[in-house]
């Protein structure tokens, strides 16, 4: 379990998250909803150790500790908005890329990321590029790249707004497989229909006044 206390972030000298507490529970998928503007992305890229809060203090399974360790350590893996994608490497290459840098042998590698792409209704496009591919596949690659390093919490950024409204129940068959087989996600999501099809419990972010 993931809990936040007192989170608090300024950009600016306009406060967009102040004294924020949320708890992350094991196996359940957390929705993160609120008005544009309101700092859900913010604070789901402090969550990942992207942004740093100016106040706050995080606790996982009762120690104390920083986002950017829980990411350095493979607990909190990342599906961005816009994917992130490498355009000059192949969907294969994408996904293998974090864990050999991290030292897993290449072929052991290549045969986990084979077996995700697999579940993934995406084995044929192994050797394809980013360039390639519809927003569909990319974000089921971008889920896969973020699967390989087998993290404990799973975070998604809005990850129906770069799709048509038709791809949307694909990608909430997917959050609740995983929910299934037990990952904890976080979701940053404007949706509330896609929100409610998926999550356990939801988060609402209020606008600072």
């Amino acid at each position: 379990m993931l809990t936040l206390k007192g989170i608090t972030k300024t950009f600016n000298d306009r406060a967009i998250l102040n004294q924020v507490d949320l708890t992350i529970k094991d196996h359940e998928t957390l929705a993160i909803v609120g008005p544009s503007g309101a700092g859900k992305t913010t604070l789901l890229r402090i969550i990942s150790g992207l942004t740093k809060p100016d106040a706050g203090t995080f606790i996982w399974n009762d120690q104390p500790v920083t986002p950017v360790k829980l990411r350095q350590d493979g607990i909190i893996g990342v599906v961005f908005q816009n994917f992130e994608l490498f355009p000059n490497l192949s969907v294969l290459r994408n996904i293998t890329l974090a864990p050999t840098l991290q030292g897993t042998p290449e072929d052991e590698a290549k045969a986990a990321a084979m077996e995700l792409l697999a579940q993934l209704d995406l084995a044929d496009q192994a050797d394809a590029y980013p360039f390639s591919l519809s927003g569909g596949q990319k974000q089921r690659v971008a889920i896969a790249r973020a699967l390989a390093l087998k993290p404990e919490i799973l975070l998604y950024d809005e990850p129906t707004s770069a799709l048509d409204p038709s791809l949307r129940d694909s990608v909430a068959d997917l959050v609740n497989q995983f929910k299934r087989a037990g990952m904890t996600q976080v979701i940053v999501t404007h949706d509330m229909d896609f929100a409610q099809a998926v999550a356990d419990t939801t988060f609402k972010v209020e606008k600072v006044q």
